[in-house]
Parts: C-alpha cells; structure tokens; sequence
C-alpha cells in the first residue's frame, strides 16, 4: 500500500448531493487538488481532519507541528475515505459519507456543509485497481467500500466478467454502477440482520466460475475475516490476487480500529497459517 507523505492539502466544497438517502457526496475543488497523485488505484482513499472545536491551530495547518506542540486531547481527529472520483482538469474530488442522522462525527458534518466550507485532508494512499489479466474479478463490499467498489467496476476492462456483492441497509440505498465489463451485480439487503451476514451467505454459495479470479474485499472486520478464511483457505486464492481488509469494525470508533488493526491482523494471518493443511 502507497501513501502520500502528511502533507495537508486545504479544500473547499464546490458543491455537495444525495445520490441516496444515507449518503452525502461532497465534490472538493481548489487550487491545492492540482496534480493530485489520483489515478493509480480505484481504492485510493484520503483521511479527512477534523479540528477539536475551540482549538486554534496553524495555519497552514501542519499536523506534526500540531502533535509536537498541543496536548493530545487538542489533536485533531482522522477519518479515512475512499476517493469515489477525481477530475484533474476541473480540479473536483469526490467523496462519499454514509449518513445516519445524528450518529457519529463524519455524516453529520458532511450534512451540514455548503460550497465554500473549507475541509482538510492528508492522502491520497492506495493499493488495488483491477487486474487486467485476470479471467475474472470478485467484488465484495458493504457500504464503506461501495466508492472502491464503483470506482473498480469503472475501470474493468471491456468485457471482463465480474461478480459483485454489495451489502446495504435496503433498497432505498442502490445506486447506479456503470462498467464497460460484464458485471453481475447483486444488491444485498441488510435490514435488522448483522452487517456482513448476508455476504457471508452469498459468497459461501457462489459458484466460482474457472480460472484466475481478483478478488476485492473490504468493510466491516467481522464479516472481512470470515471471508478472508473462505477465500484464502477453502478457496486457495494466492494472497496476491486478493485485496481484503477490514475498514471498520463494530463497537470501535476509528481512533479504536486503526490502533488495534495491525494486531487484528497479524492474528487473522496467523490462523490462516494454521489452517492450512500440512
């Protein structure tokens, strides 16, 4: 995974939309997006700052001049988000924010802003863009991956065969996907079910066509390590064809998951290990 060094970048909102009823899409536009390194990846993502209200900081906000110099309660907060589009020639970057009233601290301030807001991020990272040598792709996601997942399917080759599994809170909240491959795309509705049981449910009966499959797997981290097991282990796809990861996890803030993720991880990988048969 590549990540851009922690430079802020400073943005202002050119306008923002509801393709859903639980989604904000905020278009960030401004001088400093020129020349941003987007365009390698379809997962590329940027961590949102989110200032501690009252706290007067730098400007330009210099976020290691922040941590040397503030107490640790004055730090800002971070939240990470996948880039859903970027347009170099009008200098617009697009990002979705699921939205759930007043939970939480992402959705409702995407809710309240309004074209000339200003916003700053730290990014863009990323790792996965589909292979364009592979027999077939697997794209599997819950909301918070739904933006990789569209940006994904608009990057297929023509043609290529893809299964995709999108898991979201009902039918209010699908969307329009386009691709110039040969998509299978089936919408999952959650209701008062736990997040992932369904996909969990539907890859377990996907009838796996022949051939070299790249796979993308991403949201909560319940659901990702039991599809990491399915397909790492029962399924035998080589670490290198497969793209997963938990991008949040239930019962954790974001502070919690990210501080927590790299043991998660070298744990899940260790039981993959012991599962493989001698």
């Amino acid at each position: 995974m590549t990540e851009r060094p922690k430079k802020v970048t400073s943005a202002r909102v050119v306008r923002t939309g509801r393709p859903t009823p639980h989604l904000v899409r905020l278009v960030l536009g401004g001088d400093e997006l020129a020349g941003l390194p987007v365009g390698e990846f379809t997962d590329h993502y940027i961590k949102i700052i989110f200032p501690v209200p009252g706290v007067a900081y730098p400007e330009p906000m210099d976020l290691a001049a922040i941590r040397r110099d503030l107490p640790s309660a004055q730090w800002p907060r971070l939240r990470a988000y996948t880039v859903r589009a970027f347009d170099p020639l009008a200098g617009e970057l697009t990002v979705d924010v699921v939205h759930h009233g007043d939970e939480g601290l992402a959705g409702p301030w995407a809710a309240a802003l309004r074209p000339g807001d200003p916003v700053h991020f730290v990014g863009p990272g990323g790792a996965y863009a589909p292979g364009p040598d592979a027999d077939w792709h697997l794209l599997v996601g819950d909301e918070s991956a739904l933006p990789a997942i569209a940006a994904a399917l608009e990057r297929l080759p023509a043609g290529a065969p893809a299964t995709v599994l999108v898991e979201i809170s009902g039918p209010a909240e699908e969307q329009r996907l386009l691709s110039p491959g040969a998509v299978d795309l089936t919408w999952l509705h959650r209701g008062d079910r736990p997040v992932g049981e369904a996909l969990v449910a539907a890859v377990r009966a996907l009838d796996f066509p022949p051939g070299d499959v790249h796979a993308f797997v991403h949201g909560e981290a319940t659901f990702v390590k039991e599809l990491r097991r399915l397909l790492r282990v029962e399924r035998n796809i080589p670490r290198e064809r497969l793209s997963i990861s938990g991008y949040w996890r239930r019962g954790m803030d974001d502070e919690g998951w990210r501080a927590s993720k790299p043991d998660w991880n070298r744990q899940v990988e260790a039981e993959d290990i012991a599962a493989v048969p001698a």
